[in-house]
């Protein structure tokens, strides 16, 4: 059973950081591209960023360019979002995802729970 279980949101005031995690399990994590999505209240889920396994290029959607970083730790299948530089349009619940052939703007196969990240202006 594939488990991707998100951590790390919370409440922050704009211009910190947070540090999202994913851990995942039932699959095999070394060979999975691996992104986040997020989706705000009354708007429409988005892409937020992903990274290829294989490669290990990145990818980023414009409104966070410069401000995330998606990393990876295959050794504790974990995935990771740094998020600097918050804003209060930041604030969504983000949501781990996983897939074995991802291309940007397309869909992935797994998904986590979520995790809620509200930015106070």
């Amino acid at each position: 059973q594939v488990q991707l279980v998100e951590s790390g949101g919370g409440l922050v005031q704009a211009g910190g950081s947070l540090r999202l995690s994913c851990a995942v399990s039932g699959l095999t994590f070394s060979r999975f591209d691996m992104g986040w999505f997020r989706q705000a209240p009354g708007k429409e889920r988005e892409f937020v960023a992903m990274m290829k396994w294989r490669s290990g290029d990145e990818y980023y959607a414009d409104s966070v360019k410069g401000r995330f970083t998606i990393s990876r730790d295959n050794a504790r299948n974990t995935v990771y979002l740094q998020m600097n530089i918050l804003k209060p349009e930041d604030t969504a619940v983000y949501y781990c995802v996983a897939d074995n052939r991802a291309i940007v703007g397309g869909t992935f196969d797994y998904w986590g729970q979520g995790t809620q990240v509200t930015v106070s202006s």
